[in-house]
């Protein structure tokens, strides 16, 4: 090869890859697709559509399952063409404040998707959903093929024999239209603005109303059955003594002094008592206190919360939902960029699981995290 030939090829070279470079950096964060690596962007995904009232809610709800890689707030079901958040929602349109799944078919299936669908909403409101009233935030599920029209029936009427609810479902099955994406302050509002969801979520009584129907029914999502609390006897046997006194008694390590302050390797945080997982190393940040403190869990729905005024002030205490350990507290001086929250947790509540040892030790649906 000569040496033009060989000057034009490095050139080509280098360009494909300043290419590739700016792609990547133009699209980070403005959704999860264009942040999976070149092999995931390779990958046909598939859709679904479902509306359950409140988008923000049935959205977070749904990118609360691993092999969901993205769901998108929207309007569907009415006539109008690119509707408004104020049109829709006041009920001027046909259109239900709807949500867009874009799921791994390959690791959950559509079925999984629809009865996920059914824990999480009232599917027997014919005029609205919760505190949201009007057409417009009652339920339906919007078909694309006869399979999933066929699925969603099957599971309705499973759940109406089961007498899951106390009164007959009455979510509708609909032909997908057209998606029309909500405007962007709507979307992942559930992240943007979490003080704000959770205060109108806890109002809606939507939890509530879940927690109620679904208290003892076995999900089929997770098998959250093999998460337990020992006796007190067993876990002194199985506890070193700082961690039962933090977990069993409330009580709090010193900074600076534990075992994760600092770690930073690739994994999930469990309970030591239960082992129902918590936190992630990727919403691990390094606060400069001295303990383990995080953005956020692995899910809103993974631990509780509870007001504390031991030290004379309010307090948010998180625990954990199974084992009810005390994990720590939620302390107003993190990130802006996180509406200053910081979940500041004790070591010793905490089992730390490397993301080489996830699928080994039974967590392998949370590797979809990293």
């Amino acid at each position: 090869m000569n040496t033009i030939a060989i000057v034009i090829t490095c050139v080509l070279i280098v360009a494909t890859l300043f290419g590739i470079g700016i792609y990547v950096h133009e699209n980070k964060g403005r959704n999860t697709i264009t942040e999976l690596n070149i092999e995931e962007q390779k990958k046909e995904y598939d859709t679904a559509y479902f509306a359950g009232g409140c988008f923000w809610c049935v959205e977070g709800d749904f990118e609360k399952i691993p092999d969901v890689i993205e769901a998108i707030s929207g309007y569907m079901g009415g006539e109008e063409e690119s509707p408004t958040y104020e049109q829709v929602s006041s009920g001027a349109t046909n259109h239900r404040e709807s949500v867009k799944i874009v799921y791994d078919s390959e690791k959950v299936d559509y079925d999984e998707l629809v009865r996920h669908f059914f824990r999480h909403i009232d599917p027997t409101d014919s005029e609205g959903s919760f505190y949201d009233r009007g057409n417009q935030y009652t339920s339906a599920i919007y078909y694309q093929n006869e399979e999933e029209k066929m699925i969603a029936e099957n599971i309705i009427k499973e759940l109406n024999n089961e007498t899951i609810f106390d009164k007959e479902i009455v979510t509708k099955i609909e032909p997908a239209g057209t998606f029309w994406q909500a405007e962007d302050y709507h979307q992942d509002y559930y992240e943007k603005n979490p003080i704000r969801y959770k205060y109108y979520r806890g109002g809606s009584g939507r939890d509530t109303y879940i927690e109620d129907v679904w208290e003892g029914v076995e999900s089929d999502q997770s098998d959250w059955k093999d998460f337990t609390k020992p006796s007190d006897e067993e876990l002194k046997e199985s506890l070193t003594e700082i961690q039962f006194y933090v977990t069993q008694k409330d009580g709090t390590e010193k900074p600076f002094q534990n075992e994760y302050w600092d770690n930073h390797q690739e994994g999930i945080y469990v309970d030591v008592v239960s082992g129902e997982p918590l936190f992630s190393s990727t919403e691990k940040y390094d606060s400069g206190t001295g303990w383990p403190s995080f953005l956020k869990p692995i899910d809103s729905n993974f631990v509780t919360e509870h007001d504390d005024y031991k030290l004379f002030t309010k307090r948010t205490e998180i625990r954990s939902k199974i084992a009810d350990s005390h994990l720590g507290h939620i302390i107003l001086d993190g990130p802006e960029n996180n509406n200053k929250i910081r979940y500041c947790m004790n070591s010793a509540s905490l089992e730390f699981i490397p993301k080489s040892e996830m699928k080994e030790k039974g967590y392998e649906d949370f590797l979809s995290l990293f």
